[in-house]
This record gives C-alpha cells, structure tokens and sequence, in this order.
C-alpha cells in the first residue's frame, strides 16, 4: 500500500473515522478538488491529507472513484 499512499482514493476509503462521518461517492476526487481549488471548508470536512499532488491525482482518482460507484452507493445507502 506504500505505492498508493498518494492516491486520494484510497486516503479517503482507508481511514479511522467513523462510518456515519466518511465520505464514499467520489471521495477521492472531491478530496483532490478541494485541495487544488484550496478550499479549506471542504478540507475540513473530510478530514484527510490530501496527496502532495493532487492535481495529478485527480484524473486518476476520478477513474477508480468511477471503477468504486456501484459500491460506494451501496455503502452510502447501508451505513
């Protein structure tokens, strides 16, 4: 998981928050956003580092946060 420890993705999908306060519908591309666009509201509510890069992420991240849709909506209806 070394390697992938800049992907916004999986930042955001393997933390230690609680599940009533994560974000799954493209968290990682939101993530990478906000930190491109330096917005700090949207920063503190996710509550994860964003990668060093994050607009390099973003293509990538949004392309596995789309591979994730079908369960990240599952997990958005169950939690």
């Amino acid at each position: 998981m070394n390697c992938l420890s800049g992907c916004a993705t999986f930042k955001t999908l393997d933390t230690d928050l609680p599940l009533n306060d994560r974000m799954f519908l493209y968290s990682g591309t939101r993530l990478d956003w906000a930190a491109t666009t330096n917005n700090q509201a949207a920063l503190k509510k996710i509550k994860v580092e964003p990668p060093r890069y994050s607009f390099v992420d973003l293509p990538f991240s949004f392309a596995l946060d789309t591979f994730f849709f079908p369960l990240a909506v599952l997990a958005e209806i169950f939690h």
